[in-house]
């Protein structure tokens, strides 16, 4: 009788006791299923901001062919960031801290590897990009400000006789927004103000006098984009800096230190080589610092050097050295080879003091893997006054700015130094204006003439004049004067230098400039003299170089052209809510073109009437312009 079989009995019963379990534990995975799909779901805004930055990095390849980053590279800067945000109890807080924290991160990453004139482009690009996604920015604005008035004649007369055809044209555009409806009204009514922005030096507080509240920022950007074109980049600076921060526009200064941190052996450092730059100089002192010294083998790549190079790497990764190929935009054919070895680098395989160091100019045959993949820098000279001296100080050691036995006149004296070499460098954005000859001043440049200062100091006796003409002279005529080819530029480079080498820059009243806000700082110690740069102005007019305010219009209205060109190129093609796509956009422009192009000629009937004729020698001219025309 089955009732009888107690071994089945029990055996029922365990397995009812074990399903019992088993439903309960269901029950808690399905709670703490439930409750994990809440928690990810409290973190989705925080996975739309990152897609939307992963994708406005992604972008940027179409900038330049070196500018390439893989999904593998963005996902480990977020788990960094994840470490490193700060904690919060409260979800919302824990968001935000999480955005900032990650944002900030990639911006420095990325900036790194950009060339100093993207470095506003992708910090206005991270900007907007934020702005679109939080529905805080109108696409239709952005596209406004990017493309400006695609109209090819004036929709309505211009009135006003101190405004240009073309700022109207803008303008009427704009007012088909529906945010400026009202625009056209608004300059009416202050007519005598408006015609003040044209001619203002600081047009963007005059524009943010004039409208109050009544726009935002970057409606106040749209406003000034019409009116003072040359204005725009100061303009987009100081709206991402009232946006995202004033550390969004205060690009990282060089630290090959850091860079070597944030590598590993498996990963690549790629050195973007540019016009002066000297990376090998950066690397040995690294080495030396890092003790690799004696374990760094240096290969210059070319005919021939390709099998030498991959026995360095295959040798290197065993030992634990350093190998440093450069110049690899020359040996193209080699490069399929490097991107299979670094393709088959694996943390496992390498030893973990191993590393890989690549410099080349930006080249489209560049390996994509690599680039995707590796830690890119780019060492070029910062972009205007502040930024140029501060990066020139930060290389001063402490100890070795303190210890000159002419401690006062020393530290006057080099800040001259550093200014004149900022000067020399951020003139060539004039053009013909700045040198008749666009020459590299490196920072090797600086940094002997910075040494032969201390030697000259450190001789002389305390009671001893300074030489200040045979300073000028080594600086002027050798260091500097020695890249200058064109005797004018030698003419104009000795007439700088004189406001900075010689007895005036002694006297604790003496200005660079005539605005006064440019001077050497009260000797002191280092982190003071770079505090005082760090509150100069971002943006420093021409009067700094001695040139007429006018001299900066034509750069300006250049750089400005670049930034939004460059940016409208990598916007989507396809409309976002309301407004015409970008498709729908060329194709009106290209009916209204098409329709402006007057018929061809008939060319066979010119010849009929004028046919060539030995009496008639002008009828042959007049059937080559026809055939040229058409």
């Amino acid at each position: 009788n089955i009732l009888d079989d107690e071994v089945l009995i029990d055996t029922l019963a365990d397995s009812k006791k074990t399903s019992n379990i088993i439903q309960e534990k269901v029950k808690i995975a399905e709670q703490t299923q439930a409750r994990i799909a809440k928690v990810r779901k409290g973190y989705i805004p925080v996975a739309f901001q990152a897609s939307q930055l992963f994708f406005c990095i992604a972008d940027l390849a179409s900038v330049d062919p070196m500018y390439q980053y893989s999904l593998e590279w963005f996902i480990s800067l977020y788990d960094k960031a994840i470490f490193e945000a700060e904690k919060a109890k409260h979800l919302e807080d824990r968001l935000r801290n999480l955005n900032d924290c990650f944002t900030y991160i990639l911006y420095r990453n990325v900036c790194r590897s950009l060339f100093e004139k993207d470095k506003l482009l992708f910090s206005f690009l991270l900007t907007t990009k934020i702005m679109l996604a939080n529905h805080a920015l109108d696409p239709q604005e952005m596209r406004f400000f990017l493309q400006g008035s695609t109209s090819m004649e004036l929709l309505e007369a211009n009135p006003y006789k101190w405004l240009t055809d073309r700022a109207w044209n803008d303008i009427l555009a704009m007012c088909g927004m529906h945010a400026f409806a009202d625009f056209k009204e608004f300059i009416h009514i202050q007519a005598n103000k408006w015609e003040e922005v044209l001619n203002a030096n600081a047009p963007l507080d005059l524009v943010n006098e004039i409208c109050g509240d009544k726009y935002d920022a970057f409606k106040k950007l749209c406003i000034l984009r019409c009116f003072r074109p040359d204005c725009v980049v100061p303009a987009v600076q100081s709206f991402v800096a009232e946006i995202m921060g004033t550390r969004f526009i205060e690009p990282p200064p060089f630290d090959m230190k850091e860079c070597y941190a944030d590598s590993k052996c498996s990963t690549p450092l790629i050195f973007v080589l540019t016009p002066g730059a000297a990376p090998m100089t950066e690397l040995l002192k690294l080495a030396d610092e890092m003790g690799m010294a004696s374990r760094l083998v240096a290969i210059s790549l070319g005919q021939g050097q390709g099998p030498i190079a991959e026995n360095a790497i295959q040798d290197a990764s065993d030992k634990g050295t350093w190998v440093c190929l450069q110049n690899c935009h020359l040996s193209i054919s080699w490069m399929p080879t490097l991107e299979k070895i670094c393709e088959e680098f694996t943390a496992n395989d390498l030893n973990p003091n191993f590393r890989l160091w690549l410099t080349s100019e930006p080249s489209p045959h560049f390996p994509a893997f690599v680039l995707q993949n590796g830690v890119k820098m780019t060492n070029e000279p910062a972009k205007g006054m502040r930024a140029n001296l501060l990066g020139s100080l930060l290389q001063v050691d402490a100890a070795w700015y303190e210890t000159c036995q002419r401690k006062d006149e020393f530290k006057r004296m080099l800040f001259g130094l550093c200014f004149f070499h900022a000067a020399v460098r951020e003139r060539r954005k004039f053009g013909p204006l700045g040198w008749n000859i666009q020459y590299v001043f490196s920072a090797p440049d600086l940094r002997i003439s910075m040494d032969q200062l201390r030697i000259f100091l450190d001789d002389l006796r305390a009671e001893d004049p300074i030489p200040f003409a045979a300073l000028a002279y080594l600086v002027g005529e050798c260091n500097y004067g020695g890249r200058v080819t064109d005797d004018k530029d030698r003419r104009c480079i000795m007439n700088i230098l004189d406001d900075f080498y010689s007895a005036m820059i002694l006297d604790p009243e003496y200005k660079f400039s005539a605005s006064g806000i440019y001077y050497a700082p009260p000797p002191g110690d280092l982190e003071s003299c770079r505090e005082y740069v760090r509150a100069l102005p971002y943006n420093e007019g021409p009067e700094v170089f001695g040139l007429h305010d006018n001299a900066n219009i034509t750069c300006a209205i250049s750089e400005t052209n670049a930034l939004l060109e460059t940016a409208l190129s990598l916007q989507p093609r396809q409309s976002s809510g309301e407004g015409k796509s970008w498709g729908e956009t060329l194709d009106e422009l290209a009916r209204d073109i098409s329709g402006r192009v007057p018929a061809a000629f008939d060319i066979e009937r010119a010849l009929i009437m004028f046919p060539v004729r030995y009496e008639e020698s002008m009828n042959t001219v007049l059937t080559q312009e026809l055939l040229r025309f058409n």
